[in-house]
């Protein structure tokens, strides 16, 4: 029997483009989100069909900007099995306000781009001391901070966990891991070096199962590691669908191929119940 699957990372594309306006940040839109956009009623029957009983989706930068309208619409319809990771300029001088505005709106966490999308930064303003009222308010009130970074961007990671100890960060794609070389993956040194901060996860997409299955060792090698050094209690999955090609359930039997190594117990914590550490109102709502 599989346990629970909570997926952390899908994306949804509206066919409304009136209501919705194509506005991707920085004028780049993804070329997935163009070539095979998934609306919400898609997402929800794909899940359906792949056996995903719950989801944090995360907001389109590269389709929307941070006009998060239609995960927010979105999740409003279906609350008990949904919540939205969100993205919003954290220097502006409203930031403080946007942050309300979208808490109302269904906001469960937020998401900020340094790098790996179709626009690329230095990443700097991550630490930016002008950011940190909002991650101050998302210690306040336990909201999970995402992060997309390439490994150049791992230090600055590092120093926002010891600045904030209260919030936790999920890194996008596993902190897209370098594993050329293959066990023990000393390429990988900096990014295990963050398992010694207790309020920094990792995202397991399908781009994190195609680098450890193309890598020496492959997959049965990788997730062992990486749950000995991080415990399967900071490890989820996020399906990236479908920014990474579906159908989502040929997704899921990708990540139970890739898991096949580990024990029962860490496959629970990686499919669902982390998740519910990240999200808690997922976990919540079907208390109630």
């Amino acid at each position: 029997m599989h346990p629970e699957i909570i997926d952390i990372h899908p994306h949804i594309v509206s066919t409304d483009t009136v209501r919705y306006p194509i506005a991707p940040q920085h004028g780049h839109r993804s070329n997935w989100s163009a070539t095979r956009p998934v609306d919400f009623e898609q997402l929800v029957a794909q899940m359906d069909e792949a056996g995903v009983a719950k989801a944090a989706i995360v907001h389109s930068s590269t389709t929307y900007g941070h006009n998060n309208s239609y995960v927010a619409d979105s999740v409003a319809q279906q609350p008990g099995r949904f919540t939205g990771v969100y993205s919003f300029d954290l220097l502006a001088p409203d930031a403080l306000a946007t942050f309300d505005y979208w808490l109302a709106r269904g906001m469960g966490g937020i998401r900020l781009f340094t790098g790996g999308a179709t626009h690329q930064t230095d990443g700097n303003w991550l630490v930016d001391p002008a950011t940190f009222p909002i991650w101050e308010r998302c210690a306040d009130i336990g909201m999970t901070i995402v992060v997309q970074t390439t490994p150049a961007g791992l230090g600055m990671v590092a120093q926002l966990a010891e600045r904030f100890p209260r919030v936790k960060i999920a890194l996008d794609h596993c902190g897209r891991p370098v594993l050329d070389g293959g066990p023990p993956y000393a390429a990988c040194a900096d990014l295990f070096a963050l398992a010694k901060y207790d309020n920094i996860y990792l995202k397991i997409t399908p781009k994190t199962f195609e680098l450890a299955q193309a890598a020496p060792g492959g997959a049965d090698a990788f997730f062992p590691r990486l749950v000995e050094v991080f415990g399967a209690d900071h490890l989820a999955f996020g399906s990236n669908f479908p920014a990474s090609a579906g159908p989502l359930k040929k997704l899921i039997e990708q990540g139970h191929a890739c898991f096949a190594a580990l024990s029962e117990d860490d496959r629970a914590w990686i499919w669902g119940r982390t998740a519910k550490v990240l999200y808690p109102m997922l976990a919540e709502r079907e208390e109630k």
